[in-house]
């Protein structure tokens, strides 16, 4: 009988440890994602207590809804915007900081400030920052003989604006990752390839960036993942702070503020519903693309080593 216990013990103990992770990802991440997808194939008003089955119609009128399309085209600006500047920011900002600077952790603790700040705060100083009349960049560019610019009104001024809101906050936290990272890569191989004759440019494309290649990854999906769900900035620097119209003919809103919007302001939760669908498919599709090109590219320099 010992025998028989202790075999179960071995053979069902790690189950039963891992168990609480997946039973409350089931309750409080798989579940929602389920019945979301059952939501939306309902004409499903926030307070109707008997909605109408309507199979695939909401997401066919997604696909004709010109907003949907024009929130679509916003999202993407703003996440290619940011996310391309923010990784290669963090990879320099992270090769610099594993340099011997003097005060390290000072400066580490500097470049992660931005990310601890409140979000609000952020929004609110940025938006003034970008302030049509009175905001400093638009001073800055007087000075230099510039025009002035509508960063709220002008659609594309207005995404530079939001994708800058973004790097600031998250190009340090990301930094601190990729340096993590780079310090744990053995100081032998750098070793040998000085004594190979290679230069710091050469050892930082042959040697640390493939070395790196599961942590850029790491980093990359993150930021599509958050990239594209983006929503607090986009709604702090509307004219009306909280709006969730992404300016007055939605030139910055985004997809998850328009899904907001359905689902608390026009109360059709159905149709908010299968655009949470459509946009955990595209999230997938890109992440997915994002970590095959991330792979091959490490790869490419890998093989050049």
């Amino acid at each position: 009988m010992r025998d028989r216990l202790g075999r179960w013990d071995v053979k069902y103990s790690p189950y039963l440890y891992v168990a609480p992770f997946f039973v409350i990802f089931g309750v409080v991440g798989l579940f929602p994602l389920l019945y979301t997808a059952y939501v939306s194939l309902f004409d499903w008003e926030l307070i109707d207590d008997s909605p109408s089955f309507i199979g695939f119609g909401n997401y066919v009128l997604l696909m004709s809804d010109p907003q949907f399309w024009k929130v679509l085209t916003n999202t993407f600006s703003i996440f290619l915007l940011s996310a391309i500047p923010q990784v290669i920011m963090a990879v320099l900002l992270a090769a610099l900081l594993n340099t011997r600077l003097r005060f390290p952790t000072g400066w580490r603790i500097g470049i992660l400030m931005p990310y601890v700040a409140s979000l609000v705060a952020l929004g609110i100083i940025f938006a003034n920052l970008f302030g049509p009349n009175f905001g400093l960049v638009n001073g800055i560019f007087e000075l230099l003989g510039l025009d002035r610019v509508d960063w709220q009104a002008n659609r594309f001024a207005s995404h530079v604006a939001i994708a800058i809101m973004v790097n600031w906050r998250w190009t340090g936290y990301n930094a601190l990752i990729v340096l993590a990272a780079m310090q744990a890569i053995p100081r032998e191989l750098h070793e040998a390839a000085v004594v190979d004759g290679a230069g710091p440019v050469r050892r930082f494309f042959s040697v640390t960036l493939p070395l790196l290649r599961p942590t850029l990854i790491f980093v990359i999906v993150t930021a599509t993942i958050g990239g594209l769900q983006i929503f607090t900035e986009p709604k702090l620097f509307d004219a009306m702070p909280g709006s969730n119209n992404g300016g007055s003919t939605n030139q910055f809103q985004t997809v998850t503020l328009f899904m907001y919007q359905s689902a608390f302001e026009r109360e059709d939760l159905g149709y908010a519903s299968a655009i949470a669908w459509v946009l955990f498919v595209i999230i997938i599709l890109v992440a997915l693309i994002n970590f095959l090109l991330t792979r091959r590219i490490a790869s490419a320099g890998e093989g050049r080593r």
